[in-house]
């Protein structure tokens, strides 16, 4: 809890654990089958552990908590002492954790600012950064909604994945859209998946992505980024990126973190990239 008010998010957002911590998150887990077995994300089954199982699974899916969960969360914050809640989560074209978090905060003891970010994995996560901060500011929940819907608009990102036959099934890549000559560079909007660009080469991908980052560096009008940088089963592409990105002049922030099943049960394992945002948010 940040003053008098109470974040909760998803744990699409890929914020790190030491985060969690130092701002009292409450965190509803999106929740993935493989094939018959269900888990709770960041729970009952670990980033890594579920890479190593997705290799074998005859099928895999996602689904958003429980409307239970939420009503769950919400009176958890007011137990505390909460007066409100900044309640921030994956874009709704993405998953329906929007609509959980909806129904449930109209049975909330305390008023529930429910925020839709328009994206997932650490570009949701950008999004919470910046209400965070507006909070600790001394910002109420509207004013660090606001900031949140304005980093939505503005947070950028560029990716690569090698399981495109996921993304297709689960359909969050667009109809028509075949990147099988090469190494698609994607990037995710709230219509789903585009493909920006193919590479031939890793090497030439990682330079593509790294490229783009520097542009919209160029482009930040004095403003300087900050940048996540992860991964899916793919840490040394994830580690070529950042030393990239390390570089690039109008970077303020390099923040590692890993795709975990929620997302990565549509992108597959062999997913890297990086998410930016230029600073200070024009809201």
């Amino acid at each position: 809890m940040i003053g008098k008010t109470a974040v909760v998010i998803d744990s699409a957002a890929y914020l790190s654990q030491s985060v969690v911590e130092k701002y009292q998150l409450l965190v509803a887990p999106l929740s993935v089958e493989l094939g018959s077995e269900q888990y709770l994300e960041g729970i009952d089954i670990t980033a890594d552990e579920f890479y190593e199982r997705l290799a074998s699974a005859k099928s895999v899916s996602t689904s958003q908590p429980a409307i239970g969960r939420f009503i769950e969360l919400y009176r958890q914050a007011a137990d505390a002492g909460a007066e409100e809640i900044l309640s921030v989560h994956i874009g709704s074209t993405i998953s329906g954790t929007i609509q959980s978090a909806r129904l449930a905060s109209e049975s909330s003891p305390v008023r529930v600012k429910v925020v839709d970010t328009g994206q997932a994995s650490f570009a949701e996560g950008l999004c919470v950064l910046e209400g965070i901060e507006g909070l600790v500011e001394g910002k109420g929940a509207e004013e660090a909604a606001a900031r949140v819907e304005a980093a939505s608009k503005a947070v950028g990102n560029t990716f690569v994945v090698k399981a495109l036959d996921l993304a297709r099934r689960g359909g969050r890549l667009a109809s028509g859209e075949d990147a099988a000559a090469g190494i698609p560079v994607l990037a995710l909007t709230g219509d789903g998946m585009k493909v920006m660009g193919t590479a031939t080469t890793l090497e030439e991908a990682t330079n593509l992505m790294a490229e783009n980052v520097e542009q919209a560096a160029r482009t930040a009008g004095g403003r300087r980024l900050r940048v996540g940088v992860g991964h899916g089963a793919a840490r040394e592409i994830a580690a070529d990126l950042q030393a990239r990105i390390a570089k690039i002049e109008g970077v303020e922030e390099v923040i590692e973190y890993v795709v975990g099943p929620a997302v990565g049960a549509h992108t597959g394992a062999g997913t890297a990239g990086a998410v930016y945002l230029a600073r200070p948010v024009l809201v």
